[in-house]
């Protein structure tokens, strides 16, 4: 059987900190017919807690039995496990408000392959994007935001994600403050980008007010959505240096490049299934 047709699936699980985790695990996977192909582990010292990520392939083996193979290590080593079949992309929802690079950029990495997704629909509160993303044949929800009541806008907004049956919402600029409910119901499924000079400099023009203030390192943040807006767990972070003659302009574009590019590997990550939440931090499995 070739790799392509082969069964292929990621285990990915948290235990209490011990030794011999994978050794109890492993013969349970060979015997039952599973190749391990690519494997990640971390060991907390500060939570005394052992995640790891497999990557299996099999002959024979489906990946519904995989419960009933690994039921021995489950119990004795107390594992907190999923499992996760890879032969499908996952599918994405992208919102978006005026900046666009960010969707331009997963738009463009998704049509190369180079993301494990599959983009089932984008949502804005402005109609603007809508011929891009018709152009690549993907659904466009021009949801407008009333101000004096968001509620109606984020039930839609809520009931277009089942709809879609997206298993990711991507905030790829999408500035509009969420409600603690709508926040909360996207939970470890929400992905955020910011730059990172939040909280330092707040409102209109960020860049700008870096410049003035003479900064040396421009960046981005990736993170998990929460109720409390942009301090939700980081997944990624870059920067790039700038100096004292680098225009508000320049750093406007370069902090674009670099807010694209690091919200497009967190979505890949979150996609290949390589990211294990550890109270407010994540543990990023590569």
């Amino acid at each position: 059987m070739t790799e392509l047709n082969r069964t292929r699936c990621v285990l990915r699980f948290r235990s209490p900190d011990r030794t011999g985790i994978l050794a109890g695990l492993a013969p349970l996977l060979t015997d039952n017919g599973w190749d391990i192909r690519e494997a990640a582990i971390y060991g907390d010292p500060d939570s005394a807690t052992f995640f790891a990520r497999m990557e299996l392939a099999s002959d024979r083996a489906r990946t519904a039995d995989l419960a009933q193979h690994i039921a021995p290590a489950v119990v004795a080593l107390g594992l907190d496990w999923e499992v996760h079949d890879i032969a499908e992309p996952m599918p994405v929802l992208i919102a978006v408000s005026k900046f666009n690079h960010c969707l331009v950029d997963l738009l463009h990495k998704v049509e190369i392959g180079a993301l494990p997704i599959r983009i089932v629909c984008v949502v804005s509160n402005h109609e603007q994007e809508r011929k891009r993303v018709e152009w690549h044949g993907i659904p466009y929800h021009h949801l407008p935001v009333d101000r004096s009541d968001k509620t109606a806008q984020e039930k839609r907004f809520l009931e277009i994600i089942a709809e879609s049956g997206a298993e990711l919402t991507v905030l790829a600029r999408y500035m509009q403050i969420l409600s603690d409910d709508f926040a909360g119901q996207l939970a470890g499924r929400c992905i955020n980008i910011h730059h990172s000079f939040l909280p330092s400099f707040k409102g209109a023009k960020p860049y700008h007010q870096a410049k003035a203030r003479g900064v040396k390192l421009i960046g981005a943040t990736a993170h998990y959505v929460t109720a409390d807006l942009d301090e939700g767990p980081i997944i990624e972070q870059d920067v790039r240096r700038v100096t004292h003659a680098t225009t508000a302009e320049e750093m406007v574009a370069t902090g674009r490049e670099v807010e694209a590019s690091v919200l497009s590997r967190a979505v890949r990550w979150h996609a290949e299934h390589r990211i294990l939440g550890n109270g407010n931090q994540t543990v990023v499995l590569n």
